[in-house]
């Protein structure tokens, strides 16, 4: 992913809390005469999106929002956001472990390997690993000697070349790289001391 206009910063949670939304998917469905259907994925993984405000919170709050919406320059720059609900290449939700997800095999050449989270059969690929969660093994012996983590890529890069047929499993904590859905922030006096911003979308920046 370019880090052309990313920001290396993260959404606070004290804007982020309440925020709805998740995984969308993009399905065409035809209809047949014989009353079944073809279904046909015009997407080739998921987008996320979310919804922030609605709710009444603190004026201090929203001036965070302000704030962040303005040195991000609206939709101009992205930045990190942490979706609770998704977070770790741990499906179960637990802590992450240097086995979570098989990432690659070595070949005796290839030092770079990609992060991903596996859902089933259905890969996506980490960009925004959190500093310090990144957990490495080789052939189910976890190691860290000379490992560097490019966390602003989701990369992982070993000193020398893992041997060939060495299975390179890892795990991590993640952010998801969004921007501002739009370049507008609209709030509201609801009492004293008490606000709301109307409706603030983010959505994920796929690289």
């Amino acid at each position: 992913m370019s880090l052309e206009n990313f920001h290396e910063v993260r959404l606070p949670m004290s804007i982020a809390f309440g925020a709805q939304g998740g995984p969308e998917r993009r399905t065409e469905i035809v209809p047949l005469a014989s009353g079944s259907e073809v279904r046909n994925a015009l997407w080739s993984g998921s987008r996320r999106r979310w919804e922030l405000g609605g709710a009444t919170t603190k004026l201090e709050t929203l001036r965070e929002l302000i704030a962040f919406f303005e040195a991000r320059r609206g939709a101009l720059h992205g930045f990190r956001f942490r979706d609770v609900v998704d977070d770790r290449t741990s499906v179960t939700g637990d802590a992450v472990s240097a086995t979570d997800v098989e990432i690659g095999v070595g070949d005796g050449q290839q030092t770079v390997f990609e992060l991903i989270k596996t859902y089933g059969q259905t890969v996506r690929r980490i960009w925004k690993p959190v500093t310090g969660s990144v957990r490495v093994a080789l052939d189910g012996v976890e190691t860290s000697n000379g490992v560097v983590i490019d966390t602003s890529q989701g990369e992982i890069r070993f000193p020398t070349p893992p041997s060939a047929g060495a299975v390179v499993t890892a795990g991590c904590v993640f952010d998801v790289p969004v921007r501002f859905g739009a370049d507008r922030i609209e709030t509201s006096l609801d009492g004293f001391g008490a606000g709301r911003a109307v409706q603030v979308p983010i959505i994920e920046l796929l690289g």
